[in-house]
């Protein structure tokens, strides 16, 4: 009998739906949202590097954009929070697609260093245009409003970035499913066999390139309306060093591995809070042994080990 795909999905939603009503205090719950945010983050992520093989270094460049969208466009201009998230997403995605197809005809170490160019220029962007992002010190991000009504409580937020998670998780599986996915697998595979069967390499490269960068941007405004505030750390190289390690430690070209790797790396530093001076060395302990034991990723590994695929 043939598993249901979508078996997960129903499972994640409900673990969603409980979570609220056993969170101990807002603290949890503000945790419980920062996973969900990096949940989702590491799908659109995980699209691009685990299922399509093309590394992206300079990620959390897209975010900042997105979040930086967020902030200027209401602020200095007095967009409504909405339109000011879709322009983010826009430039975001016009931006990737502006510099796909020069990127990706460069391969290894030589991509790597292309992707993490661009996110640091980025970056370095936001930090120089102080009388519009504040350089350095960052600046305020106006509350998400509709129709009069706030987004103002941690449970609020929490049953929005719910919903965006359950939605973007149940995409992904059709997305992959789809022939788009599997020219995406087919790519990752062999570009070479992938172009002997008629796949337009370049043309799949750069759509998932773009589509990414957008999911990215979207979810960098949903993060600073949440925080309501917003500093260059959205878009500096370590933001992007640790996306990608929720992708490696969850399990690259695993949909619920993206899931299980944003949970455990958002909850690690606060259960390590406990080795005060220590946090990072037994951090990057711990990475080294999953790397070593679990090379191809948590879910992966796990799955393989008791005979079940996802």
């Amino acid at each position: 009998m043939k598993k249901n795909p979508f078996f997960g999905l129903y499972i994640v939603i409900a673990i969603l739906l409980v979570i609220p009503f056993i969170a101990p205090n807002n603290f949890y719950l503000d945790l419980a949202i920062r996973m969900a945010i990096n949940a989702t983050i590491v799908l659109g992520l995980n699209l691009l590097i685990g299922f399509a093989g093309q590394i992206s270094l300079g990620h959390a460049g897209f975010l900042g954009i997105g979040a930086y969208a967020s902030a200027i466009l209401p602020t200095h201009f007095g967009w409504h929070p909405l339109p000011a998230m879709a322009a983010g997403a826009v430039v975001a995605a016009a931006l990737a697609g502006l510099v796909a197809r020069p990127i990706f005809k460069l391969k290894g170490n030589y991509l790597a260093m292309a992707t993490l160019g661009l996110g640091i220029i980025i970056n370095i962007a936001i930090r120089n245009e102080t009388n519009f992002t504040g350089g350095p010190d960052g600046m305020p991000v106006p509350a998400m409003g509709l129709m009069g009504f706030e987004l103002t409580t941690d449970k609020q937020w929490y049953w929005v970035v719910a919903f965006i998670l359950s939605v973007s998780l149940w995409a992904s599986l059709n997305l992959i499913d789809s022939p788009f996915g599997r020219a995406l697998r087919a790519l990752h595979g062999s570009e070479v066999a992938s172009q002997v069967v008629g796949v337009d390499i370049v043309r799949y490269k750069v759509a998932i390139f773009v589509l990414s960068a957008a999911f990215a941007s979207v979810l960098g405004s949903i993060t600073a309306h949440y925080v309501a505030f917003v500093t260059p750390t959205f878009a500096d190289f370590f933001h992007s060093i640790e996306l990608v390690t929720m992708v490696v430690v969850g399990g690259m070209a695993s949909i619920y591995g993206s899931l299980v790797g944003a949970v455990l790396l958002t909850a690690l530093p606060q259960a390590l809070a406990t080795f005060e001076g220590w946090e990072t060395v037994v951090f990057g302990g711990i990475l080294m042994l999953c790397m070593i034991f679990l090379p191809k990723g948590l879910v992966p590994t796990l799955a393989a080990k008791f005979g079940k695929g996802e």
